[in-house]
């Protein structure tokens, strides 16, 4: 192996790590309780990880046994999927940029008005079909059951400061506005206000139901989708720096690696 061929196949390693941590943020996201019911971002983040392992591993092998043509098949694709990784991101950061919040005085936890999203989100969750697939796997996951479970024996006042996610404050409670009476997590009674928002009406004490008919729960899984997405965006926006500067790398070495083939032929012809 020439020595542009070495790095060229230790760069190709360290690409083929990279992967990882896009691997890893799909499936990070296929185990959180709203990406259970929206399989939004898990398979297209685990399918680009693969790619990217399996291109890096065209390379390495490229590199290793001097094969100039898989090389630049894998410099083609590589830089194919670095591109398709950059799109991703930028199209994750625009439809992330609003987020819906609302303090709740007096509450540690906040709320959630879907008019506060993207359109693109509001359109693919609160769609008519699309929601009532995910109301069905919301009203059958453990994300409200959980609370209820966890914070049973709470006071109003302890509940109040608890650190709620946007799914638990949006579709396991209703929305404060109303003045519903708090007897637990997901009971609540006597409200004051029904016509302050039109989810109070949408409220049941029905552990199966609760305020999953609510345009709040609708918001609450946007809200929950939109923290998960930017968590997951620092790990992809580190890959897509450390392969950018491989590939750029790797570049250089692949056309030194062409050179010293010419030469190398050169000095066996001259000879």
């Amino acid at each position: 192996m020439s020595l542009s061929n070495n790095v060229t196949a230790i760069l190709n390693f360290f690409s083929l790590l990279c992967s990882i941590p896009i691997i890893g943020s799909g499936i990070w996201l296929a185990t959180k309780p709203d990406n259970q019911c929206l399989h939004l971002a898990r398979w297209p983040l685990i399918i680009l990880g693969l790619l990217i392992l399996l291109v890096s591993l065209a390379g390495f092998i490229g590199a290793y046994w001097n094969h100039q043509c898989l090389l630049a098949i894998y410099l083609f694709a590589m830089a194919t999927l670095i591109m398709i990784l950059i799109i991703f991101l930028v199209f994750a950061f625009v439809v992330t940029r609003s987020n819906g919040v609302v303090e709740v005085p007096g509450r540690a936890y906040k709320e959630y008005y879907i008019s506060g999203f993207s359109g693109w989100l509001r359109h693919y969750v609160a769609d008519g079909g699309n929601w009532v697939r995910i109301r069905v796997c919301l009203s059958e996951s453990s994300v409200c059951e959980k609370l209820s479970r966890e914070q049973a024996y709470f006071t109003a006042d302890q509940f109040f400061q608890t650190q709620l996610s946007p799914l638990q404050a949006s579709c396991c409670k209703p929305p404060t506005t109303c003045g519903f009476g708090y007897v637990n997590p997901t009971v609540w009674i006597n409200p004051s206000n029904v016509a302050a928002d039109p989810d109070c009406m949408a409220w049941s004490n029905d552990p199966s139901l609760l305020c999953y008919n609510c345009q709040s729960c609708k918001a609450g899984m946007l809200g929950n989708l939109r923290q998960e997405w930017r968590k997951a965006n620092i790990a992809l926006i580190i890959a897509a720096v450390a392969l950018i500067w491989v590939y750029v790398i790797g570049c250089s070495a692949f056309k030194n690696a062409q050179t010293e083939d010419l030469f190398r032929r050169y000095k066996q012809g001259y000879t």
